[in-house]
Order: structure tokens, then sequence, then C-alpha cells
């Protein structure tokens, strides 16, 4: 797959930029799927969170509002009741898999129970955008201080990635770059603290940084 993993979205004309060439056509004629099931795993307002998903209102005008031309949503918790036969034609016949926030351990946990997450290695062309943990989804750790859902055994994801993400620098008084520092130590292995102006593009072994913003790499 073609990655880019951001913190907020498409924030600026940069990542909107990189977002076109990943798509390799206008937004305008891609068809997009998007993923809310990380919301359910830590959002006391999943439900409004979900709606405005949906909708591309507010803070999601910058990732499912930006024009797609279908948007339709996949919850991965249904996929397993529904079998494969019916929910892998619609992931392949999509332009563009959108990957909300939430908590990484649940996403990763229902990605794999879902099947997706075997199917990702059979999509070369298509485009993940990740947001929050949508992104923190495909790297191998998360760390401690992002995990809130109860049940989660650990901090590990998919590891699609070999980098860990900390996300929303200095967007929140918790995360600040001294807090992504004491983060990356626990990590201990390669890493990046990226703003909500920041993106991280992964093509085949290519990673490159798309910010207007503020990021650091750690290790």
């Amino acid at each position: 797959m073609k990655l880019l993993l951001t913190s907020g979205g498409v924030t600026n004309p940069s990542i909107h930029s990189a977002l076109v060439r990943l798509l390799g056509k206008p937004i305008s004629e891609c068809h997009a799927l998007c993923v809310p099931t990380a919301l359910w795993g830590s959002s006391p307002s999943a439900p409004a969170s979900v709606r405005g998903l949906a909708t591309g209102e507010g803070r999601w005008r910058q990732f499912t509002g930006l024009g797609w031309a279908s948007l339709g949503m996949l919850e991965l918790t249904a996929l397993p009741s529904i079998g494969a036969q019916r929910w892998v034609p619609w992931v392949q016949e999509a332009d563009v898999l959108l990957v909300d926030g939430g908590d990484a351990t649940y996403l990763s946990h229902w990605m794999r129970e879902s099947g997706l997450a075997d199917l990702l290695p059979s999509l070369p062309g298509k485009v993940w955008v990740g947001v929050s943990a949508g992104s923190m989804v495909l790297t191998p750790r998360i760390g401690s201080y992002f995990v809130e859902w109860p049940a989660a055994p650990d901090d590990r994801t998919l590891g699609v990635v070999d980098f860990s993400i900390f996300p929303h620098l200095d967007f929140f008084p918790t995360n600040t770059l001294a807090d992504a520092e004491k983060w990356a130590a626990e990590i201990g292995g390669p890493a990046y603290a990226i703003d909500e102006q920041t993106a991280i593009q992964v093509v085949g072994g290519s990673i490159e940084v798309v910010s207007e913003g503020h990021w650091t790499k750690f290790g």
C-alpha cells in the first residue's frame, strides 16, 4: 500500500499535494472507504465523532470532507459476521482507505479479527490515509502512553512500517516535546513526533516527511 500517515488529516497544501500524487488523480474522482473503528476503543464521544466523520463536518473537513467522489463506511467490528465474500470487494474497489483515530490497539485487534490486516499485502496500489491512531496502527508499537483500551494486552500494533509515531505534538498540554522524548525512550527504536501540519509518506521502502509544521525524529 501507499501510506500517508498524519496526525490531524490533510491540513495544509503540502499534505494535500502529497495525497493527490499518491492517488494519481483528483480527489473528486476517487472513491473512499472510511474506517471509524478506533473511535470505539477510546473516545467517550464516539457516536458524535462517527457522525462528524460520516458527514465531513468540523475537524473532519480535512479528511472525509475533502470532496471524494463517494464515501462509504467500513466498520471492522461488523466484518466477521458478514463474510469476506461481501466486504473484500468493497475494499478492492475503493481508491483509498481513510482510517480515523481513537485507540490504536483496539483498531489493531479488529484489523486482525476482521481479516483486513491479512488483506493489506494484496493491495499494493491502494492508498491508506491515517489520522492519529489510524496512522499509529501500522507501526510496531505505540508505547504505553497511548494505550487507552482496557483490554489491550500490550502496546504492540501491526508493524507494517518499522518506525513508531507520537502524534499531536504540541496540540495537547500532555503532548509536548519533553513528553515525546520520554515516550521515545520507552519505544527504543526509530520514531517520529509529528504535529497537526505534518505527515509521513511511505511508498515501497521510501519514507518522506511532508510538513508545514514541526516534527522530530528519534533513534
